[in-house]
This record gives C-alpha cells, sequence and structure tokens, in this order.
C-alpha cells in the first residue's frame, strides 16, 4: 500500500493540505493501528495532521477504524446504562478526582468502565490512585466483563481495550508531540450498545469538533471542558455540562464564570496517597462534596437512566450529600 496519496493531500501545511474523505481515513488509520505504516511514512502522517488539524470527517473515519479494532464490553444487565471515563492525562496540578467520580457513579448502583493509561509520565494518574483504593487494572475485556457485572466498576487499560491505538500514544515519546490519538481514545465507546460517554476536551476549540462527533455518531455523552483533561469538573469552578442524546445538546448547567466565594475541601497535596485518602473521606462523608462534582454527579445519574428526569437526580444528589455539599444546593 502506496502512503504518498494521502501525505501528498495532508503534507502541504496548514494553508495547502486538504481534508482526507471519511472512508479515505478510515482506511489510512485501519494501516496505522494495524502497525502497517512504515516509520518515515507515519512521522509524515503524524506530523501532516498535527499541522493541518483534523477534519470531522477524518476524525470519524479514524473512529470507524477504532471501533474494528476495541475489544468491547457487553452492555450490563438492568435498565441503567453504563457510562465510560477515558482516564488519559493524569493530575500535574491538581489532584485527578476522576477515580472519585468512578466509586460515586458506583455507590449509586451504575456500572461504570474506566479506560486509559497505566504510565505517569511525571503525572499523578487514575491507576495510581485506584492502587491505592485497593482497584487494581484488568488485563482483558473478558475480565473486566466479569468486575463490572460482579462489582459494578472496572478499570480497564488502553493497551487491553485497543492495542493498536495504544502504541500510536506511546509514539509520543518518541516525537516529541500529540498525535490525533490523544484526542480519539477520549470518544472511545467500550460497549456493545448505548453507553454514556464522558467527553472531556483539552483545549476549548475542540470542544466543539466533540460535540460534532457525539451527534454525528449519535451517541450519547456528557460534554465538558476537563480538569486537566480528565473526565471530571473542575470541583473550584464548575464547566458547562452538556448532555448530548438523540440528535440534541442539552446544556444542564452552564459554566461558573463569577469569583469564589469560598475554596472548596481538596485533599493536601495532589499525590496519588493524598488524594486517595481524601477520597476515602469523601465517600465516609467526612468532608464536603465539592459541589461541581456533585452536578457532574447528577448530570450522569439523569444520562444513565438512574433517574427518571434531571430534577429528580439533582434531588437524589442533595439528599445523599445533605450538609456535605459546598456552596450549598
Amino acid at each position: 500500500m502506496s502512503y504518498a496519496q494521502y501525505i501528498k493531500e495532508i503534507g502541504r501545511g496548514a494553508e495547502g493540505a486538504r481534508d482526507l474523505p471519511r472512508d479515505d481515513a478510515q482506511q489510512l488509520y485501519a494501516a496505522m493501528l494495524d502497525g502497517g505504516v512504515p516509520d518515515l511514512e507515519m512521522g509524515a502522517i503524524i506530523l501532516g495532521l498535527r499541522v493541518k488539524g483534523e477534519s470531522l470527517d477524518e476524525m470519524l473515519g479514524f473512529l470507524g477504524a477504532i471501533d474494528d479494532r476495541t475489544n468491547l464490553l457487553d452492555m450490563p444487565h438492568g435498565r441503567v446504562r453504563p457510562v465510560a471515563l477515558p482516564t488519559y492525562n493524569g493530575a500535574r496540578k491538581e489532584a485527578n478526582l476522576t477515580p472519585l467520580l468512578a466509586l460515586l457513579l458506583q455507590r449509586f448502583g451504575v456500572p461504570v468502565v474506566v479506560h486509559g493509561l497505566l504510565e505517569g509520565f511525571g503525572r499523578v494518574t487514575t491507576a495510581h490512585i485506584f492502587r491505592e483504593l485497593g482497584i487494581m487494572p484488568l488485563a482483558s475485556a473478558t475480565q473486566a466483563q466479569v468486575a463490572l457485572e460482579e462489582k459494578g466498576l472496572a478499570f480497564l487499560p488502553l493497551s487491553a481495550m485497543c492495542p493498536g491505538i495504544h502504541n500510536l500514544l506511546a509514539l509520543r515519546s518518541r516525537m516529541g508531540v500529540r498525535n490525533s490519538a490523544h484526542s480519539l481514545v477520549k470518544l472511545i465507546n467500550p460497549f456493545r450498545g448505548d453507553a454514556v460517554m464522558v467527553a472531556p476536551a483539552t483545549h476549548p476549540e475542540f470542544l466543539d469538533l466533540m460535540r460534532n462527533i457525539l451527534l454525528a455518531r449519535g451517541q450519547r455523552g456528557l460534554l465538558l471542558r476537563g480538569t486537566e483533561g480528565e473526565p471530571f469538573a473542575n470541583p473550584k469552578r464548575r464547566p458547562r455540562l452538556e448532555y448530548i442524546h438523540g440528535g440534541m445538546v442539552e446544556a444542564l448547567f452552564e459554566a461558573e464564570h463569577e469569583s469564589l466565594r469560598s475554596l472548596p475541601n481538596l485533599p493536601e497535596a495532589s499525590d496519588a496517597v493524598s488524594t486517595a485518602k481524601w477520597i476515602r473521606r469523601i465517600l465516609d462523608k467526612q468532608v464536603p462534596l465539592p459541589k461541581p462534582i456533585a452536578n457532574q454527579l447528577a448530570c450522569l445519574l439523569f444520562a444513565s437512566g438512574y433517574a427518571e428526569d434531571f430534577n429528580q437526580a439533582k434531588a437524589i444528589v442533595a439528599v445523599e450529600s445533605t450538609g456535605l455539599l459546598v456552596g450549598g444546593n
């Protein structure tokens, strides 16, 4: 297979490059995922896409190739939809609260799969914090299926869910720059069915692309500006929380812009041990749950079908957190 035709289209710089049709994009990314692209051409493709920027059709084609190579999970039994939490960034400045969100969902009986990286690259990953909480990564989708049915929570590393895209992520250490895979992994649905995908955008301009991808694929998701790229709402100031379903976009909470009246109670440090200790205290109701996290939890109880409507979801969270919400109801 010759890759010169693709490179010729996408490699002419930000002004001269042209977007690939969806089918071509899917064919190209399939070869990339399968390890069939030589190093020279792979580097040219990655840098060409990075300079040009990915179009909606290209991203849809890439995701189509990923779908065909992902070890998918069956939908859990019951009426409640599962939630997928992608964790690929880790914490650098703030505590990583993705494990807290996962454990809160599990407490309410909402099945949740957390998928991501084990490697931290200097950051505190969800894997590090889960380990402190006694939750270990699973070696295969089969093990994740069992854990999901028995415990309602599974942490599935990307290397077990989709090895091909894990290999593409690993190229960052060789090339020094991110590639399309860093965005695509946050849009993988690990289920054979209508799961709720929490989609965290790292940059404001990517919110629009993520929204359009979810709409074009007819997927159900909660879109937000992630906290350092992680899928939880910033506990200091809530981002806009958009519920995408049935081809519609519904803003469940608007972003907070006003100055903070008081700082929420947060971990003393962002390391795994401190974060895990604080999460245990939250789950034991010894310290307040930050209001933005409670708001996001209500959104997911609604989106998963745990609550019949959004007002009921907010009421359930308020009752569960009576006297413990930072900033009131």
